[in-house]
Parts: C-alpha cells; sequence; structure tokens
C-alpha cells in the first residue's frame, strides 16, 4: 500500500514512463528465458544448429512484419492497448510450449515462437515510441538519457533472461519452467490492464495503411544501417556461440547460461551510460549524430576482424573468446543505443510509432538474416566463418552510416 501510494503521487509522465518500463522488463526476461530454453533443450535432443537456427525463423519473420504493421496499429489505437496485446500473446506462447515433449515438433516449435515474435516486438516498439510522447520536444538530452535508460536496463534483464532460462532447465525441465515465466507475466499483464494509461502515443488523424513505410531520408538510412548493424551480431550470437561453448569448450547449460547472462548484463550497463561516453567525443552541449554513429561502427568492425583471426588461428581461443566477447559487447551497446536514440530523435511527433516500427521492421531482418546464417554457417563453415561475416555487415554499416546527418540536435548536453 505505502509503494502504490508513493506511485501514485508521482508526476504523471514519470509514472507511465516506470509502468511502461516495468512491464518492459518483464517481458525482456521471459523473452531471453524463452531463447536460451530453446537452443539448450533443442541442442540437447539432438537438434543440428541449423535446425536450432529454423526453430527461430518464423519469430524474426513475424517480428519483421509486426514492426512495420505495429507502428501503424500504434498510431491508430494507442501505445497502451499495443503493449498490453504484446504482454497477452506472450503468454499464450509460453503455455503453447508447456505440452508433453512428443508434441514439441518443429511446426509446433515454429508456431509459437511465431507468436513469441509477434508479441516482442508490439512490446518493444511500445516502450520505445512511448518515451517521446512523454518528454517535451526540446529536451533531447533527456529524451537520450531515457531512451538509454530502457534500452541498457534491457538488455541487462535479457541477459538475466538467459542465465534463469539456464538454470530453470537445469532445475526443473522445459515445461515447468516456461509454466512459471507464464504466470508470473500473466500478473503483469493484469496490472498494466489495470494501470497504464488509454491513448498513449495515439496519432491525432488515423494514418492510412500505406504510411506505414517512412518516407524520411535519415530514418531510412539509419534502418539499413541497423539491419546489418543486427545482423552482424547476430551471425555468431544468436546459435553458433552457444552450441560452441557447449560442444567445443563441455560446458553445462548452467555455465552457458550464466556467461551469456553476464555478457548481455555488461552490454546493458554500458547502454546504460552510452550518454556519458559518447559526451566525451561530441562537441560542448551537442548531440551525437551520423559521424559518431560512423566511428562507433568502424572501431566495432576492427574489433570483430581481429576476433576472426584469432579464432581462425586457433590462438588461446577460450581466453580471446571471454575477452572478445566483453570488448565487442562494450562497443556493440555504445552502437546500439545511439541508434535508439537516433531514431526516436528522427521520428516525427506525431504518429511516431510509424517510423519506429519501420526502423524496427529492419532491426528485425537484421536479426532474421543473422539467425539463419549463424546456423547455416556455423554447421557449414565454422565459427571462424560466422565471425568474417559479422566483420563484413559492419563494414558496410560503417559505409552506410556515412550518409545520416552529420551531427545531432544542440539542444542540451548528453552528460547531463
Amino acid at each position: 500500500m505505502v509503494a502504490m501510494k508513493w506511485f501514485l503521487k508521482l508526476d504523471k509522465s514519470l509514472r507511465q514512463y516506470l509502468l511502461v518500463t516495468f512491464n518492459y522488463w518483464n517481458f525482456t526476461i521471459t523473452d531471453g528465458a524463452l531463447r536460451m530454453l530453446v537452443v539448450l533443450y533443442f541442442y540437447q535432443l539432438g537438434y543440428s544448429p541449423l535446425n536450432i537456427a529454423l526453430l527461430f525463423l518464423f519469430y524474426e519473420i513475424f517480428g519483421v512484419v509486426t514492426n512495420l504493421v505495429g507502428g501503424w496499429l500504434g498510431a491508430r489505437i494507442g501505445l497502451n492497448r499495443t503493449m498490453n496485446i504484446g504482454l497477452g500473446m506472450q503468454v499464450f506462447a509460453l503455455l503453447l510450449l508447456t505440452v508433453p515433449s512428443e508434441w514439441l515438433t518443429i511446426p509446433w516449435v515454429m508456431m509459437a515462437q511465431a507468436l513469441s515474435g509477434i508479441a516482442k516486438d508490439l512490446n518493444k516498439m511500445s516502450a520505445k515510441s512511448s518515451i517521446k510522447t512523454l518528454i517535451p520536444n526540446n529536451q533531447q538530452g533527456k529524451l537520450y538519457h531515457w531512451v538509454a535508460v530502457l534500452t541498457g536496463s534491457k538488455n541487462a534483464l535479457k541477459g538475466a533472461g538467459f542465465f534463469i532460462g539456464g538454470l530453470l532447465l537445469t532445475l526443473v525441465g522445459f515445461q515447468v519452467a516456461l509454466m512459471i515465466m507464464a504466470g508470473v507475466l500473466a500478473v503483469v499483464f493484469v496490472m498494466s490492464l489495470l494501470f497504464l494509461e488509454g491513448d498513449l502515443g495515439k496519432a491525432k488523424t488515423k494514418p492510412k495503411f500505406s504510411q506505414m513505410f517512412s518516407k524520411s531520408g535519415p530514418v531510412n538510412i539509419l534502418s539499413a544501417a541497423r539491419l546489418f548493424l543486427f545482423a552482424s551480431r547476430d551471425v555468431w550470437f544468436v546459435v553458433a556461440l552457444p552450441i560452441y561453448l557447449a560442444s567445443i569448450f563441455g560446458w553445462s547449460h548452467s555455465i552457458v547460461g550464466g556467461f551469456l547472462a553476464a555478457w548481455v548484463i555488461a552490454y546493458g550497463i554500458v547502454q546504460g551510460f552510452a550518454p556519458k561516453i559518447t559526451a566525451f567525443f561530441a562537441k560542448e552541449g551537442s548531440a551525437p549524430g551520423g559521424k559518431h554513429a560512423m566511428l562507433w561502427c568502424a572501431l566495432l568492425a576492427v574489433v570483430t576482424g581481429v576476433l576472426a583471426v584469432g579464432i581462425q588461428l586457433e590462438w588461446q581461443v577460450q581466453t580471446l573468446i571471454i575477452v572478445g566477447l566483453l570488448i565487442f559487447g562494450a562497443i556493440f551497446a555504445i552502437n546500439s543505443s545511439l541508434h535508439s536514440y537516433l531514431i526516436i530523435s528522427y521520428a516525427k511527433q506525431d504518429g511516431m510509432s510509424l517510423d519506429v516500427g519501420f526502423y524496427y521492421m529492419a532491426n528485425a531482418m537484421g536479426r532474421l538474416v543473422g539467425t539463419v546464417l549463424s546456423g547455416w554457417i556455423y554447421q557449414a563453415y565454422g565459427f571462424a566463418a560466422c565471425l568474417w561475416i559479422a566483420f563484413v555487415f559492419l563494414l558496410i554499416t560503417s559505409v552506410i552510416s556515412l550518409k545520416l546527418p552529420v551531427s545531432g540536435n544542440k539542444e542540451r548536453k548528453f552528460n547531463e
């Protein structure tokens, strides 16, 4: 009761931001745990890396469609409703996988993953879009800070989800783990229905279906860069890395989950501090722009190239992967946080979920490409080849980023 009274006394915008963040946090934990559960459980059942990657095929495909349609839907019916639809669908998707093991055929799992993909991207698009509606347009510093906190905390909790998934698989098994997660998320869903404000992010005029595709040059360029940036991560991280750690190093499920959890948590922490880090490389009082996005991506490409060479030459492989992952994660986190700020900054205020939805459609397309390649390239050519593909994707991202507006807004310092 004391916590509820304190919550109700908060400023309206802050109260809504905390509700959105709470929803997003809980959803993210289940999303990370589900991914780790599926990868490790089906690898344990004898599935090949390519078949495991295919289990996520519909998850990523429907994520592409959802971001595109979801942005239009959010502008028409409100972001609170699209967020709640996502929460409800994730509960249903989790329950679909609690059936007996003999029912868990590839089509069944792909169907459940499709629902989960729709749910995840509805939730993420709603959370990211809603922030701009809660902050005045002339407060770019505050906008960057809130976006960074939301994105960083999300990835830290996704890392916690990886650990929880691996741990639950070891302690209670696949089906019981999913029942536990569905129960927790169902409580969050009910709370969101009760307290999240209606009409959040609803456009003043009803956008037409044909307006789903962005007509903004910077948004389109940033979306293309985002596609290759996330493909560069997922081509070696999603399927190849967990299987590599389990098969080559002989790590247990809980150790693999714990290691990847620690990595993603550290990655999320760095994202949260991205405004302070990038402030050192921006002019006094200016926001980061395309030049900064290009430079940070080029640095990430160098790190990935070094990792690929080291793995190819089999030089201190275990140490190289552990240390290299930490460096890669820190720099990737800054890249991701920069992109997350830029899309919110570039998006138009009225019906802005249309631009954000289009951008995250490209993000989902990058994950789709990376996920499929992760299983196929690893199975056919090995782990080093996955890193070389990532290196090429990052070079492409750097070149695309040259076309972004050179500098950002000059309204507030980003280290405030």
